[in-house]
């Protein structure tokens, strides 16, 4: 018979949840497209020396309407200003590796250290006319140089390096206000000042621990100390002052050091060593962010508001230093082979930059978007998958999942040939009917005899007390019989040199005796009860 062309060959239409969706592609976060329109180049490329420290100049830098960007690399303090950032003359630091720049809190003084322990102080408009100021105390690399952030104090300085000195300074006099020689137990790397305190500093050591300082009182200790856990390498302030992040290891965490340094949060995004910390601040809402850089070439972003990492940029090569321009526009991240990967912000459009100045003035309330439902397509694996969770309806005829065998131990252990331990695992459970099973297939394999041989103490005693708890059972008697005379014939003095070993054949003894006494009454039960049977049967 011909096939009616007229009805289609699926007369039944598609599940609409079965018909893939023609919508576009979900949107990415506008945090996330924020950070993504930075367009990353080199600024500079070269292979000599690590890129240990960056730092930008204050917003309040007079007479700077563009970022200043300082780089300590080998043996110079480099300058870097304008936009894009083109290089200025470099401070030259009395050939020896220099470290951890500082500017003023007006821009117009630069201070770095270097290997020996030198501290110098340089004009950020002049760099080559030499240092104005040279402070000497440490016998070590100063690794940590930094200027008060707030109140604008213009005369003090902090230093720390790797002799675990810690120095005060009056710049001008070029003396020390204090000094505490053994302020952490190992090498200081990490240092901050708070931007809610001019007198308030925070450093990290390689002994682990976070300590702040007050100028007021420095010398007789640190007003708070807490343990980061692992070696700190970098301490930052967040901008209220209140909170204080570390790293160390692969670990970022942020304390309340109002509350006597509580942990608020600690964050493990990083799978390499995190070796700087810096603030980024999101031009289009006048929002903050923590930056974290590491070893293993990620620069993570990082919402402490939100307690979430909002963003990753990753690079080509270990990271040693971050920093961010105080308007936003300019990120950068040192290398340790020697290369400045510059990241600068596209323009704006005009809607954007409007957009941005209300959320900055509170004209407007910033409220992110909800994330819309990502879009299934056939090149993703959730494109097979769905379905799955709809009810099948009247009519359906439904394929159930076979369910999932759950194998004993003592199976998985007989699969693997490993027979005493399965014999062992069998008498631990003291199931008569998993152990009778595992003793039969021993004796298939003809190992039984083998394993019994080989039970250690213990072992032994496990068995034996098996036997007389069920070896008079009768549907095992048989069996455990034949297995009860093959172990007193082989054991016998091992069971003689054990008291407890002694206690179960005792045990097993009577039990025997005691069912050979009830099989003899049944015995002469059945015969009284025979002759009657065939009396009554004729």
């Amino acid at each position: 018979m011909a096939a009616d062309t007229s009805k289609p060959f699926f007369p039944a239409a598609p599940h609409a949840a079965l018909v893939p969706s023609r919508s576009t592609a979900s949107r990415p976060t506008p945090e996330s497209s924020y950070w993504r329109a930075f367009r990353s180049s080199e600024l500079v490329s070269r292979t000599e020396f690590p890129v240990t420290d960056l730092t930008f100049a204050p917003a309040a830098a007079a007479g700077r309407a563009s970022p200043t960007l300082a780089a300590a690399w080998s043996t110079s303090v480099h300058l870097f200003a304008g936009d894009p950032l083109e290089p200025l003359p470099k401070v030259n630091v009395a050939g020896d590796l220099a470290f951890s720049p500082s500017f003023r809190s007006d821009g117009a003084l630069l201070a770095a250290g270097d290997k020996k322990g030198v501290v110098r102080v340089f004009r950020a408009d002049k760099p080559t006319a030499g240092p104005l100021r040279t402070l000497r105390a440490h016998g070590a690399e100063t690794r940590v140089v930094r200027y008060p952030v707030a109140g604008g104090d213009k005369l003090h300085l902090l230093t720390a390096g790797d002799d675990a000195l810690l120095a005060y300074w009056d710049v001008p006099s070029e003396t020390p206000v204090f000094t505490v020689p053994a302020a952490h137990r190992d090498y200081i790397r990490g240092g901050a000042a708070s931007p809610a305190d001019p007198n308030i500093f925070a450093t990290g050591s390689y002994d682990r621990s976070v300590k702040l300082w007050d100028a007021r009182t420095g010398s007789s200790g640190p007003s708070l100390s807490f343990l980061h856990g692992e070696l700190v390498e970098s301490v930052l302030f967040l901008p209220s002052g209140g909170l204080l992040a570390t790293a160390g290891g692969n670990v970022v965490k942020v304390w309340d050091i109002i509350g006597g340094g509580q942990l608020v949060h600690s964050v493990e995004s990083h799978v390499k060593t995190v070796m700087a910390l810096a603030l980024g601040k999101m031009a289009n809402t006048g929002e903050t962010r923590l930056l974290s850089a590491g070893i293993d070439g990620y620069v993570k972003i990082f919402d402490y508001g939100n307690l979430k990492i909002t963003h990753s940029i990753r690079h080509p090569q270990p990271l040693l230093s971050v920093a961010c321009s105080p308007c936003g526009s300019v990120l950068v991240a040192g290398s340790a082979k020697g290369k400045i990967y510059m990241g600068k912000r596209k323009k704006k459009s005009v809607g954007e930059e409007e957009e941005g100045r209300k959320a900055i003035s509170g004209d407007i309330d910033w409220v992110s978007p909800e994330p819309e439902k990502p879009v299934l397509r056939p090149n993703y694996f959730r494109y097979f998958l769905r379905g799955q969770n709809e009810k099948a309806k009247e009519g359906d005829f439904v394929i159930e999942k076979p369910k999932k065998v759950k194998i004993a131990e003592h199976d998985k252990l007989l699969r693997k040939f490993r027979h005493k331990d399965a014999l062992v695992s069998a008498l631990v459970k003291n199931n008569p009917r998993s152990v009778v099973a595992v003793m039969e297939e021993l004796v298939a394999r003809r190992k039984l005899v083998r394993c019994i041989g080989n039970l250690g103490t213990e072992e032994l005693g496990l068995l034996l007390e098996f036997l007389y708890r069920n070896a008079t059972l009768p549907r095992y008697a048989r069996f455990l019989l034949g297995v009860a005379n093959k172990v007193v014939e082989m054991r016998t003095e091992d069971i003689r040199s054990d008291e407890k070993l002694r206690g179960y054949m005792r045990n097993l003894k009577r039990m025997i005796a005691e069912e050979i006494q009830i099989q003899h009454t049944l015995q002469g039960i059945q015969g009284m009860i025979s002759p009657m049977l065939a009396l009554a049967s004729r």
